[in-house]
């Protein structure tokens, strides 16, 4: 449920209905707009109806939200949510691109990729330290060693970085190191883990699973949201279909589906969704046209000797090449929004 308070409310009135929701067992959640505060509340809705709550002074109107995921709901935030790492803002009106290594394989090899990545113009830096593997004899990851070259890294080059945690206890180890911390597709439904996020203050980078409805995703955001934390992006990184020439099939259609959905930025993997890598360009292409807020691409010097995905690394050249076309399609996209804004496609 959320009530939409009057524009004048005095602080007083406003503190004395947040007590008295509190009282009554539920949590509360303040989302501040351009024109209007919310006040999200959490809890039996059945309880709440036989409270008066539009009797409360300052209150403009209650209104009940009827699907599953409330804070996450567009109707709990009408406008965007806008998430600044280190300057860095996801979800704004620039595209950001998010580069790196599938998994951080040696100090030197992570130094010589954030080189490329800020030479490219992309953003921040990824880089695994622990790597989830089907098999358990596959390379697992350097663990806080490797996040500490994410960090040195990060420093010389001056960009924020993204990086997986896997389980609850690694979440302080992670969170000492890391900007922003990713939650892997395998991961997208272990509940523990998301609160444990949902209880830092760092943005979480949530990637929708391999056989997960949009749904799904949004239900597991609201795992990282009830906790506190409201600083969480949405990754579509591929789902399982039919196919068997490409990994995974990529949803673009997720994109759009969910800003109808949801204020929460928006991210799009190609590199994991299909495992090809003459395919990541033309979907990374695609994501910009149809809005993504972020793109997350696998990069390496030398992909032949990649310890993981290597498949699917752009190479330096072809970073700096992708780069260039998206810069000329985000202005394509500017020209087609400002068009649709005054109307002149209805």
């Amino acid at each position: 449920m959320i009530i939409v308070l009057k524009p004048e409310i005095t602080p007083e009135e406003q503190a004395h209905l947040i007590q008295r929701i509190e009282e009554m067992g539920f949590k509360i959640h303040l989302s501040r707009g351009e024109h209007r505060t919310i006040v999200g509340v959490i809890g039996d809705e059945e309880a709440l109806r036989s409270t008066a709550l539009e009797a409360f002074s300052g209150v403009e109107k209650v209104v009940p939200i009827l699907k599953p995921y409330k804070l996450a709901s567009r109707e709990f935030r009408h406008e965007n949510t806008v998430i600044d790492v280190r300057g860095v803002k996801i979800g704004g009106p620039k595209l950001v691109v998010i580069a790196g290594p599938c998994s951080i394989e040696s100090r030197e090899s992570l130094l010589q990729v954030a080189k490329v990545v800020k030479d490219s113009g992309a953003t921040m830096l990824r880089g695994g330290a622990f790597k989830p593997r089907t098999s358990p004899y596959s390379f697992q990851g350097l663990g806080e060693e490797g996040l500490k070259y994410l960090r040195e890294a990060s420093e010389i080059f001056d960009l924020p970085v993204v990086t997986e945690v896997m389980d609850p206890r690694q979440v302080p180890i992670v969170e000492r190191y890391a900007d922003v911390l990713q939650i892997g597709a395998r991961n997208m439904q272990n509940y523990s883990l998301l609160s444990e996020v949902g209880r830092t203050r760092k943005p979480v980078f949530l990637k929708r699973g391999m056989s997960a409805t949009v749904k799904d995703l949004l239900l597991s955001a609201e795992y990282v949201l009830s906790a506190g934390n409201r600083q969480v992006i949405l990754c579509e990184r591929g789902v399982k279909g039919f196919e068997d020439s490409v990994r995974n099939l990529l949803d673009l259609s997720a994109v759009p589906n969910l800003r109808g959905l949801t204020h929460l930025p928006i991210a799009v993997d190609p590199s994991h969704a299909t495992g090809r890598v003459d395919l990541v360009a033309p979907l990374a292409r695609a994501a910009v046209v149809v809005g993504a807020d972020a793109i997350m691409l696998e990069v390496h010097t030398s992909p032949e000797k990649a310890l993981s995905d290597g498949a699917q690394a752009l190479r330096p050249e072809a970073l700096r090449r992708l780069m260039r076309e998206i810069a000329v399609l985000e202005q394509s996209m500017d020209v087609v929004r400002k068009i649709e804004s005054e109307g002149a496609f209805a």
